[in-house]
């Protein structure tokens, strides 16, 4: 019914784990002044599903995987968006 190895499940993944971390990188920046400067926590919400491609490779779960990897390059695509028009 439900096929574990999806391109779909990996692009939801992909958004929805780096979503969770930027949101504690928001609630972080009004925390903590040191972490004003955003650019490198963002990054390292990205970070977030590099771990995840390699988890999801030695897996065997290359659809999953090629998810993630695209959802990784609609986030880098915002965060580029963002910052040019900043």
């Amino acid at each position: 019914m439900f096929k574990r190895d999806n391109v779909w499940l990996g692009v939801l993944l992909g958004l929805v784990l780096p979503g969770i971390a930027a949101f504690f990188v928001e609630v972080l920046k009004k925390n903590v002044r040191i972490l004003e400067k955003d650019d490198l926590l963002y990054i390292g919400c990205a970070a977030i599903n590099l771990i995840l491609v390699r988890i999801l490779f030695r897996q065997y779960k290359e659809n999953t995987a090629k998810g993630v990897v695209a959802s990784t390059f609609i986030c880098a695509f915002i965060f580029f968006y963002y910052k040019m028009h900043q």
